[in-house]
């Protein structure tokens, strides 16, 4: 029998029928028994699923002894983002910065962050003739399926790698940090060499410059970025640093670090999580689900089209049937996402520089509608999430828009392997 014959096809398809039968569970036991789907409860709304000091997130106000929907807070070992966001001070070395806080607990000082530098910068290389080897021998049309891939392989490269001890660990992670944007950037280089038929073009990382700075220069053949794309950035690595311990890849990261595995089989799988579209994986669905709103409403100024496209997903007739507005809601953040208000605000300067105005109101109009839309159909207060901006600002950079800031889930996987 040929793969894709008729045959072939027909005895898949009564396969799938099987399986499309076998094991249905009654709906109505998951309300007896209270199982949670995932890490949502039955409402969409996010379970408890541990302990952290490490950061927190917050949705809800207590009025009256009730709890009711307020301003998004996210909070990192104590640290209100918006106040570590306006201590940076338009730096770009804010993600080192958070890097540290996250895994000592506290902001550095100057001579510690000098110290901390110079150690991510030693680490800020891959094995000899790896990138040749590994990430362009195979190279993929995902730059997670990249990462996921090369993390495994770093494994072999090890002297110590089954070590768990704190010290192996913190070493591990630190090195795997300051390597995933070489991986992803000459991953991207791959990929658009071997498919897209451009020049390979692969640069060194420059002594000196920040992770935004780098990445930035090492995607680009002239090495060029402007002072507000590597802002925009750093603070892009700052916002999906950490999420309060229990999003969906750090609870894989705890639930495999638990067997005492390696710290590079943990970061894999973690990896694999972050890939999903209801995940990590979701902005790149914002720009997708855009791109087909763009096909269908030629009048960006016309609210009366927009409304219709984004009723149609809603209903499930439009896009790819999920009945979502990518980039809108969150099992914990309600009126608004930290995040996403402090994303806004870099996007919309950065649309400025590059002069895509009109393209960044298409996007305030489309949260603002959807957030009507979304309040009539659910009977609650739903409000875009980070993934809604960070599609915008994948948009403008183009040539960043296949990875989803995979440097810091190695972070998330470093502060919480157990």
């Amino acid at each position: 029998m040929e793969k894709g014959s008729a045959e072939y096809e027909k005895i898949l398809d009564e396969l799938v029928g099987y399986c499309n039968d076998s094991g249905t569970i009654d709906q109505n036991l998951y309300v007896t028994y209270d199982v949670k789907r995932g890490l949502r409860d039955s409402n969409g709304k996010g379970v408890l699923t541990g302990l952290t000091e490490i950061s927190d997130v917050s949705g809800f106000a207590v009025q009256d002894g009730e709890l009711v929907p307020s301003d998004g807070r996210l909070y990192i070992q104590g640290y209100n983002i918006e106040d570590l966001e306006r201590g940076f001070h338009g730096s770009k070395f804010g993600f080192e910065e958070t890097i540290y806080l996250l895994l000592f607990g506290e902001l550095p000082t100057r001579t510690q962050f000098n110290k901390f530098k110079e150690l991510m910068e030693t680490f800020r290389e891959l094995p000899r003739k790896f990138a040749r080897d590994v990430i362009l021998k195979a190279p993929s049309k995902n730059m997670m399926n990249v990462l996921q891939r090369c993390v495994l392989t770093l494994y072999s490269y090890d002297d110590c790698p089954d070590d768990i001890s704190i010290r192996n660990v913190l070493r591990q992670s630190m090195e795997l940090i300051a390597q995933f944007p070489l991986i992803a950037a000459y991953g991207y280089q791959g990929y658009k060499h071997y498919y897209q038929d451009k020049s390979l073009i692969i640069h060194n990382p420059k002594p000196g410059l920040s992770t935004a700075e780098n990445f930035l220069r090492l995607i680009r053949a002239d090495k060029k970025y402007t002072e507000l794309e590597a802002q925009v950035l750093d603070i892009c690595l700052v916002l999906h640093s950490e999420h309060g311990g229990g999003n969906n890849s750090t609870f894989t990261t705890h639930v495999i670090s638990s067997t005492g595995t390696d710290t590079y089989s943990t970061v894999a799988g973690s990896l694999g999580s972050l890939k999903g579209p209801k995940h990590g994986g979701a902005n790149l669905k914002v720009q997708q689900m855009m791109d087909d709103l763009k096909a269908h409403v030629k009048d960006w100024s016309d609210e009366a089209a927009i409304r219709e496209y984004l009723q149609g997903l809603l209903d499930k007739k439009g896009f790819d049937h999920s009945g979502l507005i990518y980039g809108m809601g969150h099992a914990v953040y309600t009126v608004s996402d930290p995040r996403a208000k402090i994303l806004k605000r870099y996007a919309g300067r950065l649309a400025e520089e590059k002069g895509m105005q009109e393209e960044f109101k298409l996007y305030t109009d489309i949260e603002r509608i959807s957030m009507e839309l979304l309040a009539k159909k659910r009977n609650s207060v739903i409000s875009a999430n980070v993934d809604f901006y960070s599609g915008f600002v994948c948009l403008i950079y183009r040539s960043n828009c296949l990875l989803r800031s995979s440097r810091s889930q190695e972070l998330q996987a470093g502060v919480h392997i157990e």
